[in-house]
Parts: C-alpha cells; sequence; structure tokens
C-alpha cells in the first residue's frame, strides 16, 4: 500500500518514477483551515508551505499523521511543540531555494540603491528623471549579514563578487570557519554601527522577534539601507517606519511582512521602500528542487530510513 500525502499548497512536478511508486499525492492546493481539519486524518503525510498553519488542533485530529514536510526553510508555520508531542516528524528542504533567495537579496539591494523601480515607473510615464536618479554602488560598501546559514552564505560571496566587506553576526560556528567564506563575525551592536547595509537572514521565534526596533535602529548608523528576504516578524514595521521618517534608515527593500498578504500599509506607501510578495523562492529552477527535497525527505521519514533535514 502506497503513502497517503496531502499537498495543501501545491508541489512542482516530480519526474522520479521510483518515488511517485510509493505514494498517492492528494493536492488540494488552498485548503482552507477547516477544511484541513476534517481530512487530514486520512493521510499518513502533509507537505505544506508558508500558508498553511499546522497547528495543535490539527495534529490532534491527524490520528495517521506521521510526518510534516514544509517545502522550503521556515518552519514557523508548524508547532514544533505540539508535533513532538504528536509523535509527528517534522522536515524541511532548506538547500533548494538558497540560490534564489540570495539572487532576489542582491536584487533588492541593487534595486533600492539604484532606484530602480522609479526609474522604470517615471519612464513609462513619460518622466526622464535622469537628474534626480542619483544612486550610490555597492561596491567597497560594508553588508552587514544577521544570521549565517545557507542563505547568508550565499549572499556573503555574492556581496564579495561587488567587492563588498561583509561582517556578520549570529552565527554558532568558529571564527575561524566565517572567515573562510570572506566574512568577518562581530557582535551585533559592531554589525549595527558599522554597515552600509543589513540584511536579514534568520529564522523568525521568540529570540528573533522585532530584532531590529526603536533602540536597535538608533544604534545604526544614518543613512543605512535595510533589506529582508527572511521573515516579516523579525523587524517592527512600526520602528521601521519612523526610522524611515526620521532619516536614520535611507531605504528599505522587503519580500516580507508581519502579515502577510500586508495590505494597504503606511510603510508600503513610503517612498524609500520597495517590496516584493514573498517572492524568494519563487523561481522555476528552486521550486524543482524544493519539489523533489521535501518528497523525497518525508518518503524517507515515512520508510523510517535516514534523514537529511529532520527538525523534530
Amino acid at each position: 500500500m502506497n503513502w497517503k500525502i496531502l499537498l495543501t499548497d501545491g508541489l512542482a512536478p516530480i519526474t522520479d518514477q521510483d518515488l511517485l511508486n510509493k505514494i498517492d499525492l492528494a493536492d488540494q492546493k488552498g485548503i482552507t483551515a477547516e477544511e484541513l481539519l476534517e481530512v487530514v486524518d486520512q493521510y499518513d503525510a502533509v507537505i505544506v508551505r508558508s500558508r498553511t498553519k499546522i497547528t495543535e488542533d490539527v495534529l490532534a485530529a491527524a490520528k495517521k499523521l506521521k510526518v510534516v514536510g514544509r517545502m522550503g526553510v521556515g518552519v514557523d508555520n508548524i508547532d514544533l511543540q505540539a508535533a513532538k508531542a504528536h509523535g509527528v516528524t517534522v522536515v524541511n528542504a532548506p538547500v533548494a531555494t538558497t540560490v534564489s533567495v540570495a539572487e532576489l537579496t542582491i536584487g533588492l539591494m541593487l534595486s533600492l540603491i539604484r532606484e530602480i523601480p522609479k526609474a522604470n515607473t517615471g519612464l513609462k510615464a513619460g518622466e526622464w528623471l535622469k537628474k534626480e536618479l542619483v544612486g550610490t554602488e555597492l561596491y567597497q560598501k560594508t553588508l552587514g549579514i544577521i544570521g549565517f546559514g545557507n542563505i547568508a552564505k550565499a549572499v556573503c560571496k555574492r556581496a564579495q563578487a561587488f567587492e563588498m566587506k561583509v561582517i556578520t553576526y549570529g552565527s554558532s560556528r568558529p571564527a575561524d570557519e566565517i572567515r573562510t567564506f570572506g566574512a568577518e563575525p562581530v557582535s551585533l551592536e559592531e554589525l549595527l554601527a558599522q554597515s552600509d547595509i543589513i540584511t536579514m537572514h534568520i529564522p523568525h521565534n521568540e529570540r528573533s522577534h522585532h530584532m531590529l526596533n526603536d533602540a536597535t535602529f538608533q544604534l545604526m548608523k544614518d543613512g543605512v539601507v535595510i533589506v529582508c528576504a527572511a521573515r516579516g516578524g523579525v523587524i517592527d514595521q512600526e520602528a521601521l517606519l519612523a526610522a524611515l521618517k526620521s532619516g536614520k534608515v535611507a531605504g528599505a527593500a522587503l519580500d516580507v511582512f508581519e502579515k502577510e498578504p500586508p495590505g494597504a500599509i503606511p510603510l508600503l506607501d513610503h517612498p524609500r521602500v520597495i517590496g516584493t510578495p514573498h517572492i524568494g523562492a519563487q523561481t522555476k529552477e528552486a521550486q524543482l528542487r524544493a519539489g523533489f527535497d521535501i518528497l523525497s525527505e518525508v518518503v524517507n521519514a515515512l520508510d523510517e530510513k535516514p534523514l537529511r533535514w529532520k527538525i523534530v
């Protein structure tokens, strides 16, 4: 009998026939929280993205559930304590989207400091804004990376191609190991004070919630640039808006928000903010990798084989 696996947010096409022969996939993309509670007890595993919430109620209702797979990195939409209590394994696919998120991060930096969105909008409106659009370079700027996981390392590598100086905070790795990637480990206070551009690459949890806030913004250089393609909750959006209005922050480029979709919020109305709708992982290549990685990891968990990316 094949393993029954529920997809709540879709999955890129899988071509590995050996893998497909082991499973029965039920694609219910867009399933609501109420609908999930009604059907989850039919499945051995559930694969989600960031939209679907795997709560205590879902886990309590899932009598057969053995595995939850998160297609991507962050697992803040899964109640890990409840999963552990119910004996449910949680796995993710942490490396599949690394390149895509890192490339978007660099793209957000360039778009912001060269005012590419404003230039494009003006040109299409018949305006020639050449004299107004005096940007800055990445060259020889100090990039502060908060967190130093797979995506942060990929950003570091790409930043060095622009001849940026990279400093980082938040890794538990030895300093000598971090330096092999071309980054210098520093304290949070040093990173905030020295960085021309700060980019966030950390999960959202109790420790990181609103890490950038009124107090930490005051420790930054005047005219600092903020980039975030991690999780919205790591930045206090009201504090960021206040820092933009005061001039402490020269601009912000955000792919993620505390509430998604964010709706018509004052932060997005600010002329020095550019935003994208959580598209860090939204490339064809990343989706193909993530689909295969998470499905194979879920099947390995169901077959009780060794796991690469077990969370709990």
